[in-house]
């Protein structure tokens, strides 16, 4: 296992080519299957614990519907039961000016949209940049009105799942005022100075706390990313050493409109961003950072965790899986059927 860095990760432009072979070369059933990709099996130990992911899904139109009625298909085919729903960002693309709490914009946009026969669990959520308009204090507001499955009790906040793994949701909104409301007006709000102090105050205490045996992180914005936005400054300078210190296995973000799976070298923590949700889909930047995956494809997210292992798939709109990757508790990974 790599000693904890107290300073910010390097991400190779190739990514840990040595490290990733040797996987390849341990695995090449499930290289080829992830070369080709094919319809999920069954989802596996019943004992298993399974969420679904999707970000940059709030645009209200035809392709959020497709995506979402993607997941409700595979959730019922899979005959899973999620003990979560997780909602990583950009959860409205429109100023609450549009609706704000009120009954028909959440129904349709959320109750209806992600049904609860469906996903009969809580919907855990963090603060994209599109939701840092009016709509990040309303998206908090709703949660706190009760009655919903939206869950959002802070701008921060850590959730417990099963005794397995210790989540901890994070507002990555650090640039400071950037843009302009829909329709003009004041310049968005991001974090102001003193919450981003107290978010990484936080931050720092929880990864200092007694967790369960595995550590995921979920933000909005990517630390490494090979799409449009690329890598996020602010989240390599501060965030990513927070990671490695304190032994996070997996980061959970969106924000760029893809599906990627990434490993920086000198790195325990893996990381996959899922932005496929119904936001108009942007290709990739950087293909050669596409290893170990990256397409721009409309899609979503299915965790499977048990006491020994994460897995994660990227599921398209055809329920078919482009990509799986097993994570350990000692951090190692690799590529999974």
């Amino acid at each position: 296992m790599p000693a904890p860095l107290a300073t910010p990760l390097s991400f190779s432009h190739r990514l840990d080519r040595r490290r990733f072979l040797r996987t390849l070369f341990c695995s090449s059933a499930a290289l080829a299957l992830n070369v080709k990709p094919r319809r999920v099996a069954a989802a596996g130990l019943s004992g298993d614990l399974h969420l679904i992911a999707v970000g940059d899904y709030g645009s209200g139109d035809e392709k959020q519907a497709a995506v979402a009625a993607a997941m409700r298909l595979y959730v019922e085919q899979q005959k899973l039961k999620p003990e979560w729903l997780l909602m990583l960002g950009d959860n409205f693309y429109k100023s609450s000016r549009l609706g704000g709490v009120s009954p028909a914009r959440w129904k349709a946009g959320f109750e209806e949209m992600y049904p609860q026969d469906a996903f009969p669990c809580p919907c855990p959520a963090v603060l994209g940049n599109h939701d840092y308009s009016d709509d990040a204090p309303q998206q908090l507001a709703y949660a706190k009105a009760g009655g919903t499955r939206w869950t959002l009790p802070a701008k921060w906040y850590r959730m417990e799942l099963g005794g397995v793994a210790t989540f901890l949701f994070i507002d990555t909104n650090l640039r400071g005022p950037s843009g302009k409301l829909p329709f003009g007006g004041a310049p968005t709000l991001f974090l102001t100075p003193e919450e981003e102090s107290a978010q990484w105050r936080w931050l720092d205490a929880q990864l200092a706390a007694s967790r369960a045996g595995f550590t995921v992180v979920v933000g909005h914005h990517p630390v490494y990313s090979n799409g449009m936005h690329g890598d996020t400054r602010e989240l390599v300078a501060k965030l990513a050493p927070r990671l490695e210190k304190g032994g996070v296995h997996l980061y959970l973000c969106g924000h760029d409109h893809d599906l990627q799976h990434l490993e920086a070298k000198g790195s325990r923590t893996s990381f996959a961003l899922s932005g496929g949700g119904g936001a108009r889909i942007r290709e990739l930047k950087k293909p050669e950072r596409t290893m170990p995956y990256g397409r721009a494809v409309h899609g979503f997210s299915h965790l499977q965790l048990n006491a020994d292992r994460i897995l994660v798939r990227h599921v398209d709109v055809s329920g078919v899986q482009l990509h799986a990757f097993e994570k350990a508790l000692d951090y190692s990974w690799r590529l999974a059927v």
